[in-house]
C-alpha cells in the first residue's frame, strides 16, 4: 500500500503540480485547501507525512501543524511547504514543534526528494 500524503495548499496550481509529481513517485495525496476541507474531508492521524502551506486562509499553516502536534496528538512527520525565506521557515518550524520545512522555490523535484527522505523511500 502506497504511503499516504496529507497537503494543505491553498494555491490551486501549486495543490495541481504537488499532486501530480507526489502520484507519480507512488505515493497517495489528499489535497485541501482550506482549513474547513481539512477538518471535513481529511484524518491528519491516517497519513503518514503531513504538508502545510504556511499562508492559508484562516490561519497559519503552523499554527495548523502546533495544533496538530500539541493538542490533537498528532505524530506523525509535520512539515511546512512554503515559499517563505528558509530563515523564517526555520523559525516557524521551531516555534510550532514541527518537524521541518520544503522551500516552494526548489521546485518540485526537490519536493519528491525531500518526501522520499523523510518517508525512508530514498534509493
Amino acid at each position: 500500500m502506497p504511503k499516504s500524503i496529507l497537503l494543505l495548499e491553498d494555491s490551486e496550481i501549486v495543490r495541481e503540480a504537488a499532486v501530480l509529481s507526489l502520484e507519480s513517485a507512488g505515493y497517495q495525496v489528499t489535497a485541501v485547501s482550506s482549513i474547513d476541507e481539512l477538518e471535513e474531508n481529511a484524518d491528519p492521524s491516517k497519513a503518514d507525512l503531513i504538508l502545510l502551506d504556511v499562508e492559508v486562509a484562516q490561519l497559519f499553516g503552523d499554527d495548523v501543524g502546533m495544533v496538530l502536534r500539541k493538542v490533537r496528538g498528532i505524530t506523525r512527520p509535520i512539515w511546512l511547504y512554503s515559499s517563505k525565506p528558509d530563515k523564517e521557515l526555520a523559525e516557524r518550524v521551531a516555534d510550532a514543534g514541527l518537524d521541518g520545512f520544503i522551500s516552494k522555490s526548489d521546485g518540485l523535484e526537490v519536493l519528491v526528494e525531500r518526501v522520499r527522505q523523510i518517508l525512508g523511500d530514498a534509493d
